[in-house]
């Protein structure tokens, strides 16, 4: 019984919080690829396939957490499994973010059309 509970809270607040970081990325992402690239119609399909790398990524992740589940046996342990396996969640995103701006400032040159 535990387990079904933690898996729909878990389920519940990964889905929110990776489909909201990515809407906002994506929109924001735009003006940064701009100032980037200097040629909207190449940042407008960098961005998707950054935005579906994401997801992907993601959904690969959610699946491969929850099939790594052990048996919750006691509400205390529901909450400290869900929250640790929420908390990875939002670290791995937070990461990824980061490498993704931190690769695309340092690649600027080369991705700069002139």
């Amino acid at each position: 019984m535990f387990n079904i509970v933690s898996y729909i809270i878990f389920l519940s607040i990964s889905s929110y919080v990776i489909i909201d970081v990515g809407r906002r990325c994506y929109h924001e992402g735009k003006a940064y690829l701009k100032y980037l690239l200097h040629d909207e119609g190449l940042c407008l399909t960098i961005n998707r396939i950054l935005l579906g790398c994401y997801y992907l990524v993601n959904l690969g992740f959610i699946a491969i957490n929850l099939t790594i589940w052990n048996k919750i046996s006691s509400l205390e342990e529901m909450i400290t499994i869900t929250a640790t396996r929420v908390g990875s969640i939002i670290l791995i995103l937070s990461m990824l973010h980061y490498m993704n701006i931190f690769i695309l400032y340092f690649l600027r040159n080369k991705l700069t059309l002139k």
